[in-house]
């Protein structure tokens, strides 16, 4: 019999990688413990403190009550910050779609490429709040500023993720494709979306959900309306934390439906493929 042969694989427990880590975690976590003990309280007891949050915890998540809005209201409200979302999402994937294909190598020169992929990291660097208030200038606040400034920023997202899930694409597939003669769009429909449509779909879906807590947020501060406006004035206006927590058992339930209707999608996609 021939002798067997033990191959070893040798690990480095310490790298540069590694310690580079476990040095930032280390100066982090020095960084907090000072913080927390050089942090100017105000005569502020730090256990009471801690206390009287866990008691305000407690009030919005096992005491939620309604009281200035019924649950119709709740429901339509939420369905208006779905509708908000949903349509920026919707405006932002189209466009982004086809920016996309010009922002990816593969499929793009490299000067297209690099002035799209330039123009999303601007729009991407500016928070999406800016744009919303910077449309609002000529708009004027409310449901028209936030969804064209939500869409903005979504374009910004989008491109950069559905370019990057494009330069995923085996590079073989597409040489095959060009040297059979297909064209550009061709080789677009017929193996570059159907090959990444999974990915498309998990982006997409994420950034929706960005846009539905991004549109709470905008229903109080760009006057857009919706489930936002309501905790807006549930928790600065009737400081109701009862009722806050019933908004927040709203959001919550959408974001789990969200997540399984994106999960159901994408193996549906995955079996048809």
């Amino acid at each position: 019999m021939a002798a067997e042969t033990e191959t070893r694989i040798k690990v480095k427990l310490l790298n540069k990688a590694t310690i580079t880590i476990r040095a930032t975690l280390l100066v982090l976590g020095i960084a907090t413990v000072f913080g927390f003990l050089t942090f100017d309280y105000k005569n502020l007891n730090f256990f009471d403190a801690v206390f009287k949050t866990a008691q305000t915890f407690k009030t919005v998540l096992f005491e939620p009550h309604f009281k200035h809005f019924t649950f119709l209201e709740a429901i339509y409200n939420v369905v208006v910050t779905i509708g908000l979302a949903f349509l920026t999402t919707l405006i932002g994937a189209v466009i982004s779609l086809f920016l996309g294909l010009f922002a990816a190598r593969n499929l793009t020169a490299g000067t297209i490429c690099n002035v799209i992929r330039g123009f999303a990291a601007f729009i991407r660097a500016v928070p999406t709040v800016l744009w919303v208030l910077i449309f609002a200038v000529s708009a004027g606040l409310g449901s028209v500023a936030a969804v064209v400034g939500m869409s903005f920023h979504t374009i910004g997202y989008l491109v950069k993720a559905y370019s990057e899930a494009f330069e995923e694409m085996d590079e073989g597939v597409i040489e095959a494709l060009k040297a059979s003669g297909a064209n550009w769009w061709q080789i677009v429909f017929q193996a570059v979306i159907p090959g990444t449509i999974t990915y498309l779909l998990s982006w997409t879906f994420i950034r929706f959900e960005i846009n539905f807590a991004v549109s709470v947020a905008m229903g109080a501060a760009a006057g857009a309306g919706g489930i936002g406006y309501d905790m807006f004035m549930a928790s600065t206006f009737y400081y109701d934390l009862r009722e806050v927590g019933v908004i927040t058992y709203f959001i919550l339930i959408f974001a789990i439906l969200l997540e399984i209707i994106a999960a159901r999608l994408k193996r549906k996609l995955r079996v048809n493929a």
